[in-house]
């Protein structure tokens, strides 16, 4: 069923709208938490309360059409407005909800059905706070499809299913920790279902999952994945083995559960091998990078190193002229020989040198050391992701090798889990979907 729905003012022309005698029928079904019981007053007094507010869009405006040549009871059509005012947040809002029947273009009568709320709450005169009603709409649409079996059209595909052929690194691992959720695979299965109205579109639409469709050995029909886990089709879809049949006719062009394990194994496998390739050559790119880094940093060091030796020998030149303009010469350093000065001035000098040449060496290692304790922290950070980048380009090669193990050992692995128990009666069929 599809759903367009907004926030929106204008009581007075909504209310026109709906009753507009340009329908063959107009059917006023449902009048809730107003005082006045037709559509005019109803609305209107939702523009009234809104007045008390500062909200302006005061009302939410639901269309609700069946799919083309679909039978909709009245009954549906309120389900579906309760349905969708649940997920909404408008329960108990006060609410309308008017059938219309009118001539489409193939000249056939049909139906379809307006709900409309008050957003005001009117004991905390607050309008209803509404959010992502596009998105949630569009859930309940497809949630409609798949309950009642109609076939979907492709826009209601959740988009978040991505085709697990193309995963990440990150959503391999994700995936290898966390297993598969049923409640998630029930509801992709059952959407795969109304997308689909043959057995070739029904097995590319589980393809695109990565799932093969396949022949089980009760000659019904399953879906395998890459782990040879068998899922019986009648039950993770939700209908009975006749509709199933009736809907895709006889399994016997499909693989075997063996082929078909094998096929869905090969397409991870390729993926594995491609997200191998990447961790190779990212291995190698952060090795250039970190030779092109270390490359950079000698250069740096050189001539950090050449400015500071250019700084020290100024400044020594600078002290050492100092020191010497201590020394007086001609008469005044004689009279400094005789009476002890120049002695004291020359200690002077050669202690301020030594403690020169002691300041001077502490600032050239200083920087060496500086420039050390960033080459080995890049050394050990380069060390660290060469390990990650190692061991995660192993797991995914025991991975590959897992995938593409000997068929007569799956064979043999298949046969033994689909073996016949009292403790596993549905093994033929794969398991139950436990939600």
């Amino acid at each position: 069923m599809i759903l367009h729905g907004n926030q929106r003012g204008g009581a007075k022309d909504l209310a026109l709208h709906l009753m507009k005698d340009e329908n063959e029928t107009v059917q006023v079904v449902d009048v809730r938490g107003f005082i006045s019981r037709d559509v005019m007053g109803a609305l209107t007094e939702s523009y009234a309360m809104s007045r008390a507010t500062k909200c302006r869009q005061h009302l939410f405006s639901l269309s609700l059409n069946p799919p083309k040549g679909e039978s909709v009871s009245d009954q549906d059509f309120l389900d579906a407005a309760e349905l969708a005012e649940e997920r909404l947040g408008l329960s108990k809002q006060p609410r309308i909800i008017v059938f219309h029947e009118k001539y489409g273009s193939d000249g056939k009568l049909r139906k379809h059905a307006h709900a409309v709320w008050s957003r005001i709450e009117v004991q905390r005169m607050k309008a209803v706070q509404l959010s992502y009603t596009k998105r949630k709409l569009v859930d309940v649409g497809r949630e409609l499809y798949i309950r009642h079996g109609w076939r979907m059209p492709h826009g209601f595909i959740d988009p978040t299913r991505r085709d697990p052929k193309n995963f990440t690194l990150a959503e391999w691992q994700q995936a290898k920790r966390q297993g598969r959720d049923a409640k998630t695979l029930k509801a992709m299965f059952q959407e795969r279902w109304a997308i689909s109205d043959s057995i070739g579109g029904f097995a590319h639409a589980l393809e695109e999952q990565g799932f093969i469709l396949a022949k089980g050995d009760r000659r019904g029909f399953v879906a395998v994945d890459y782990k040879g886990e068998v899922y019986s089709i009648s039950r993770w879809v939700g209908v009975k083995t006749k509709t199933v049949r009736e809907k895709l006719g006889e399994p016997d062009a499909l693989p075997t559960v063996q082929q078909a394990h094998a096929k869905a194994a090969a397409q991870v496998a390729k993926r594995l091998r491609e997200l191998r390739d990447q961790q190779h050559a990212k291995a190698k790119r952060f090795s250039a990078v970190f030779a092109q880094r270390a490359a950079n940093q000698d250069k740096t060091l050189h001539r950090s190193q050449a400015q500071l030796d250019a700084r020290l020998n100024n400044r020594a030149q600078q002290e050492e002229a100092q020191r010497q303009a201590r020394i007086r010469k001609g008469i005044l350093g004689f009279i400094d020989r005789l009476t002890g000065h120049r002695r004291k001035a020359e200690r002077r000098n050669a202690l301020e040198r030594e403690a020169a040449q002691v300041r001077d060496l502490v600032e050239t290692q200083r920087l060496a050391a500086r420039f050390e304790r960033r080459s080995q922290q890049r050394a050990k950070e380069h060390e660290k992701r060469q390990l990650d980048l190692s061991a995660t380009t192993q797991e995914l090669g025991q991975d590959i090798a897992w995938l593409e193990r000997p068929l007569e050992f799956d064979q043999a692995q298949s046969h033994a889990h689909m073996r016949p128990s009292a403790d596993i009666a549905h093994a033929r069929d794969g398991p139950e979907p436990e939600l």
